[in-house]
């Protein structure tokens, strides 16, 4: 079926190519029925607030039915909701609700593997050794006397070994948590089922799919030892045994063709750690169409390591005829306002950044810097839930709350992800902030205190706050034709500053320095991160957009 036509100007076949797309974590944007859990009901009590923001698309995070031993990233069943999200007729009316607003609506899939409730597996545990039923995932027998030992080396993200034995004796795979297996993608049922899946939810009106894992489908059959003492989210050698091998190509050449038969194309965007120079690989015109930047997101808020990985991803992607795109936080990541206020304001090991000091003055003057610098570049951005309220980090969360996989994995060494996942503060000076209804249930992680200054209603009453920053960028990105485009051109400037063009006649300046710098010549502020100083000059950790007078 074909989507209606979108009420902004980005509904055309190539929008994705300079969309910001808003990423919807949905167990915590909000709560519609009193529950403690966001949901579908609060996902469409708030898409005026989102449409109102400027954004061009939702992303939202996985809604199918799960046991959540991953926050929804182990899924039973790929063609429903889960019950505390809503209803799968609830979907199609947000999907609906969505398109009148001018959104687009892209969903999560979960293709590396699935729960292990997920109907599939239980045939596979009852099913014998070599079945139809166990070749839909990757059963091997295990080494040493008796089969005791796993079938190789390999490391888990959240810790541990990626081999689980079953009573029958035989192992299976897991990169991630036991209760996600993976599936076997050299399985011809496995790829049918898939291509089904998306079928299903693009005829529901659905505009896309991020794809989890994208680089980690195929494996070696051989299953070789790495040798490795821990695991590593990319491979640092060609011809690695199960991240970024060739074989995922084939499986997104026929995605792509499934895209492009719908009267109006639906999209991907790739959620794929690779090394330099192996992203555009991905997106040849055949294959998907953007994908995430984690260079970006994880790069040291310095003008020198700026510029070296826009220019390397602009170049990079350039070879393939395909867009950027630029992200500062996700829901994997410790919010960059806390990272940014750090002495180190990389990603270094992610999960482990955590509980080193933060200035957040600093982080926020930062954060409102690196925004508009994302918001100026060419290409797609996407923002996380919060990061418009300048949320940052809670690090303090009670241990008994906890409920990533990776802090039961660590032996309660590695906190996790759910510092970054709290639920949004709406409205009010006391927690629950607005996130659920009159008299519902504590929301399922705990919020600051303090978070009644970050509340929208909060952010809406101060014109100098993150959340109008961000309305009056993604105002001005849509009204300015030279920040929709692709043109780009860098302009020479001081050290420990960017300056660059786009389109005609309007600049960005952005000053990383430690001190003030000068503006450009015939220039005037159309909108600046943080105020300039009194002499009219640039301060340090701040960005303004100029237009040549």
């Amino acid at each position: 079926m074909s989507n209606p036509p979108l009420a902004n100007e980005a509904a055309n076949d190539a929008w994705w190519r300079s969309a910001v797309i808003y990423q919807v974590y949905i167990r915590s944007f909000a709560d519609g029925d009193g529950d403690g859990t966001g949901d579908i009901a609060g996902l469409r009590s708030r898409l005026h607030y989102l449409a109102h923001l400027g954004i061009d698309a939702i992303w939202i995070n996985p809604w199918y039915p799960s046991p959540l031993a991953d926050g929804g990233y182990d899924v039973s069943d790929f063609r429903d909701i889960h019950p505390a999200y809503g209803t799968l007729d609830e979907a199609r009316q947000l999907i609906t609700e969505a398109h009148e607003l001018g959104l687009r609506v892209i969903l999560d899939i979960v293709p590396n593997h699935v729960s292990d409730q997920h109907a599939w597996f239980q045939e596979a545990l009852a099913a014998a050794p070599g079945s139809p039923e166990r070749e839909r995932f990757i059963f091997r027998e295990g080494r040493g006397e008796n089969g005791s030992e796993p079938p190789n080396d390999w490391h888990a993200a959240f810790g541990g070994p990626t081999w689980t034995r079953t009573p029958d004796g035989q192992w299976y795979l897991h990169l991630f948590a036991p209760e996600q297996p993976d599936l076997n993608w050299d399985n011809d049922e496995v790829r049918a089922e898939f291509e089904s899946i998306l079928r299903f939810w693009f005829d529901l009106g659905v505009d896309g799919f991020r794809i989890d894992v994208a680089h980690g489908m195929a494996k070696d059959p051989a299953l070789p030892n790495l040798g490795l003492t821990e695991f590593s989210v990319i491979a640092h050698e060609d011809n690695h045994p199960h991240w970024d091998r060739e074989g995922v190509h084939d499986i997104f050449r026929s995605w792509r063709a499934i895209a492009d038969s719908y009267p109006d194309p639906r999209v991907f965007v790739a959620e794929a750690h690779v090394r330099p120079g192996r992203l555009p690989d991905y997106l040849r015109p055949d294959e998907l169409h953007t994908a995430f930047n984690f260079d970006f997101l994880k790069c040291a808020l310095e003008a020198d390591k700026l510029r070296e990985v826009i220019d390397r991803t602009i170049t990079d992607l350039a070879t393939v005829g395909a867009p950027a795109t630029w992200v500062l936080s996700n829901h994997d990541e410790a919010r960059h306002v806390t990272r940014y206020g750090r002495a180190h304001t990389g990603v270094t090991t992610p999960m482990h950044d955590q509980g080193h000091p933060t200035d957040l003055a600093l982080g926020t003057r930062r954060a409102r810097a690196a925004a508009l610098l994302m918001l100026a570049l060419p290409g797609g951005a996407y923002i996380y839930q919060g990061e418009e309220l300048g949320l940052y980090e809670v690090e303090d969360l009670p241990e008994s709350a906890l409920q990533d996989p990776t802090w039961e994995r660590s032996g309660h060494t590695v906190r996790g992800r759910d510092g970054c996942r709290v639920p949004l503060p709406w409205t009010g000076d006391t927690p629950p902030f607005g996130f659920g209804t009159f008299l519902s249930a504590a929301p399922w992680l705990p919020q600051p205190d303090d978070w009644k200054s970050y509340t929208a209603e909060a952010n809406q009453a101060d014109r100098t706050s993150m959340l109008q920053l961000y309305r009056s960028a993604l105002r001005l990105r849509r009204s300015t034709p030279g920040l929709r485009g692709e043109e780009f051109r860098w302009l020479d400037s001081p050290p420990g500053t960017l300056l660059f063009e786009r389109g005609t006649g309007l600049l960005c300046a952005v000053n990383l320095s430690d001190g003030p710098t000068p503006l450009p010549d015939a220039t005037s502020p159309l909108l600046t991160s943080g105020p300039l100083d009194k002499a009219g000059l640039l301060p340090p950790d701040t960005t303004v957009l100029l237009h040549l007078d």
